[in-house]
Formats: structure tokens, sequence, C-alpha cells
């Protein structure tokens, strides 16, 4: 039977029982979110689900706190914030809801939670401090969404409440956001390997439009690919392929004399009519027709190739 009631503590809120909320308001839509310490509500019972709060954590009543003594850890000793437990429980059934295709559910499932739940459930445990995040520590998910808690002097009964209930529309926005691109991700590759496997040994990889393709080029062992082509609105782009995902090196750069022009300038200097762009840091290109942009990419292979061993290349 549905809950009636989706019951989390009143006052200030926090990253993780916002996005439990999130999950929760999904699966559960016309269930009532209810704010309150009240005994009488952050008791289990059969009408609802209570969470990060009650002191207690036992699924099959419905309750899913983590600030006890006892409460449960992941497999590898990492705590859980309440956001953890209610992905845990009903994360598979959000992505059904979501429109996840079955077989994509448990990557999606287990990659939304390591790097999207995980990282919530460490900092609001203590066990990671925005501090780490350096430069960027005010601009952290949990902390952006807690400035959306009422300033000190904002005293209207309802301050709290209508703050949470805001901020968890742009809670629900970045976990949708999220979940549709891992989702995409995992469509990409299937799109991606099947031009590999048409490439064959060719250095320059064609696909039918912008994607993400370097998880599925290095999940195929593809290290001969150099570049990617594909259309982009009227015209083609050609990409480079990143060594790693952490940097922005290449496997081959485009050529020097190509970069920062434009126009004719860049049709000069490469030689290819309808050559239209190249970035000066040489990660990318444009051209008017495909034909042009695969001209562009095979004298860019030709002259990688020819600069430094293949092994450097693919290195």
């Amino acid at each position: 039977m549905a809950p009636e009631f989706l019951v989390t503590h009143s006052g200030g809120f926090h990253a993780d029982e916002l996005l439990s909320s999130v999950v929760l308001t999904r699966l559960f839509p016309t269930a009532r979110v209810v704010r309150s310490r009240a005994p009488e509500w952050i008791t289990p019972a059969t009408d609802r689900i209570i969470y990060d709060v009650g002191g207690a954590y036992d699924p099959a009543a419905g309750i899913f706190d983590h600030h006890q003594r006892g409460a449960p850890l992941r497999d590898d000793g990492q705590p859980f914030s309440s956001f953890g437990l209610i992905w845990r429980q009903f994360g598979r059934d959000y992505l059904i809801a979501f429109g996840v295709p079955a077989e994509d559910i448990e990557t999606v499932h287990a990659g939304f939670d390591a790097d999207f739940v995980l990282p919530v459930d460490l900092m609001d445990n203590g066990a990671v401090s925005p501090s780490s995040a350096g430069a960027m520590a005010k601009l952290t998910l949990p902390v952006l969404l807690e400035t959306l808690k009422p300033v000190f002097d904002e005293t209207e009964p309802d301050a709290d409440n209508r703050a949470f209930h805001d901020a968890l529309s742009i809670a629900r926005s970045f976990v949708e956001a999220s979940i549709r691109q891992s989702a995409a991700k995992l469509r990409a590759q299937s799109i991606v390997r099947q031009a590999i496997e048409a490439t064959g040994d060719g250095q320059v990889l064609e696909l039918p439009m912008g994607m993400p393709f370097r998880p599925a080029i290095v999940k195929a062992g593809a290290d001969h690919i150099l570049f990617v082509v594909h259309p982009r609105d009227t015209d083609w782009c050609l990409t480079g392929v990143r060594r790693s995902s952490e940097g922005f090196e290449l496997r081959a750069d485009l050529p020097a004399a190509w970069a920062g022009l434009t126009g004719q300038d860049l049709e000069a200097a490469c030689g290819v009519a309808g050559a239209t762009f190249c970035h000066n840091g040489r990660f990318i290109a444009a051209a008017k027709t495909r034909e042009a942009a695969l001209e562009m990419a095979r004298i860019a292979v030709a002259q990688a190739l020819a600069s430094q061993p293949p092994a450097t290349l693919t290195a």
C-alpha cells in the first residue's frame, strides 16, 4: 500500500533529506510531505515513510534514520545518510519510474550511488568536509542547497517549510539531470561501439551525432582512434580524443598550422575547401560538409602519424 505521508524533520534542512524527498515524491506523488519532530509523526505506522528522523533504521517498518548508535554502514564501512538509505531501498524503483531501460537499471543505480549519493552521505556525516573541495568548497551541491534555507531573521511561521519546498524543486532538477546524463551515456556507448566495429582499423571514428564517446572508445580498447567526426547543427565537427578522463591532453592534436584560424585563412592553411574553424587549443575544428571534415581528419591523422610513433599517440 502506498504511504499517505512522507515524514522528515522540521526546522533547518540539509541535502540528504531534500534529496531523499526527490526520490520519494516521484514514487509516491500523492503522499503529503510532513516536516515534524512530534512523536506522533516520527513513530512508524503503516501510512508513512519516515526518514532522517526517528532514531531507527527499519526498512520493513518504513523508517530510515542514520543518527542513532548502530546506524547501518555500507559494505566498505562508510556511513549512510538518509539519502543513501533511501536510495538503497527505493533507488531501483525510482529509476524504473523515471523510465530508465531495465537493462541499464543496475549500472545507473550503482553509478549514481558512487558519484552522487555517496558524496552527500559522507559530507552529511562529517566524513568529508566541504573544504576538501578547495576553492570550490562553497559550490558543492550540499552547501548550495543549504544556502536556500531562510536567513536568521526571516521569522514567518511557514518560512522553513516554504524554503524546503522551493529547494526541493531545485534538488529534483539536479537528480533528474544526473540520471538523464547517466542513461544517455549508456545509450551513447551502444552507438559508439557499433561505429567502432564499422571503423575497423581506421583512426577516424564517424558518429551520427554529437555524444559522449571516450568511455566507449576506452572500453572497446580502440587505442588506434585519434579523431571523431560528427554532424552538428548545420556543420560538421572534428574532435580529438583525450588520453585521460581527468585531463585535456589528446592522443593527437590537430595540426599546429591550423590553430586559431577561421574561414579562408583556415582553408588556405589546410588546403580543404569548406574548413571553417580550428580552436587555438587544437582539440576541435569545424567544416561546412562531411567531406571537408573527413578530409581534415585524414590530414590531421597523417601529420600525427608522421610526427610521432603510433605507440606514443595511443599511450
